[in-house]
C-alpha cells in the first residue's frame, strides 16, 4: 500500500486546483496506470502482445468473464455468465473470491475506492468500444 500511496502522490502533485474534466481524466488515467503497474501488473498486461500470467485486460469493460480466447480460466469463471462491467471489476478487486468462489486468481484486495476508481480509468483508457486493439 505504501507504494500505491506513492505512486498516487506522484501523479496527482502536477493537478491544478481549477482544472477541467478532461485534464482530471487525464490525471486519473495517469495514476490508475502507476497504480495497475503496483498492483496488477504483475499477473496481467493491458496489451495483449505482451506476456502476462493472467489474461491481458486490454478491452475488459464489457467483455464476457472467462471468455479471452486460449486463456484457461477456471470453471467457475468461465460458467459464471458474468461481464465485466466497472461495479463488477469493483467487486473484483475488492475481494475476487468472495465474488466469485472456485476462481484460481489469488485474493486481490484492493478496497480503497479512490484507488479502484483510478485503475478503472486507466482500464477505461485501454478498451474501445470495438474490441480492437488500442492505438497510441
Amino acid at each position: 500500500m505504501k507504494h500505491t500511496l506513492i505512486a498516487l502522490s506522484l501523479a496527482l502533485a502536477p493537478l491544478p486546483a481549477l482544472a477541467n474534466d478532461a485534464t482530471f481524466e487525464a490525471v486519473k488515467v495517469e495514476a490508475g496506470e502507476k497504480l495497475f503497474a503496483a498492483e496488477c501488473r504483475r499477473c496481467h498486461a493491458t496489451d495483449a502482445s505482451h506476456d502476462s500470467y493472467g489474461p491481458p485486460l486490454e478491452n475488459v469493460i464489457d467483455r464476457a468473464a472467462g471468455s479471452y480466447p486460449d486463456y484457461p480460466y477456471s470453471t467457475a469463471l468461465s460458467a459464471s455468465g458474468i461481464v465485466w462491467t466497472e461495479a463488477a471489476l469493483r467487486a473484483w478487486m475488492e475481494d475476487n473470491r468472495g465474488f466469485m468462489p472456485g476462481t484460481k486468481m489469488r485474493h486481490v484486495g484492493i478496497t480503497d475506492t479512490t484507488v479502484q476508481n483510478f485503475i478503472l480509468a486507466y482500464l477505461r483508457s485501454v478498451t474501445t468500444r470495438d474490441g480492437k486493439a488500442v492505438q497510441d
